[in-house]
């Protein structure tokens, strides 16, 4: 059984959280360890609550040009951050769905 499979939450068929009230600092670590994130750095921590904020406030995860003009984190780090796809990356280590274009 992985780490992910042991939190004791809903998850969608793409690994997306299904409540993003049920996210914890604690979830995000194990979704960035399965995404193969293994430490949550500082800058992480900034897209991360930067995406949540906006998910609350819009109800739809951002998309990468919402992130990367709003969060004080450029494309190319966002891309050092979450490689290939960061938008999509971030999203489900916050909790959230994934963005809508996101494929």
């Amino acid at each position: 059984m992985s780490a992910v499979t042991e939190l004791n939450v809903q998850l969608d068929a793409e690994g997306f959280m299904t409540d993003p009230n049920q996210w914890t600092p604690e979830i995000a670590a194990v979704l960035a360890r399965d995404e193969g994130i293994e430490e949550l750095t500082e800058r992480h921590w900034q897209v991360i609550n930067f995406v949540r904020e906006e998910y609350f406030k819009t109800g739809q995860s951002p998309t990468l040009r919402t992130i990367s003009k709003k969060s004080g984190v450029d494309t190319k780090e966002l891309y050092q951050l979450f490689p290939k796809g960061p938008a999509k990356k971030v999203a489900r280590i916050a909790g959230l769905s994934k963005p809508k274009g996101c494929i």
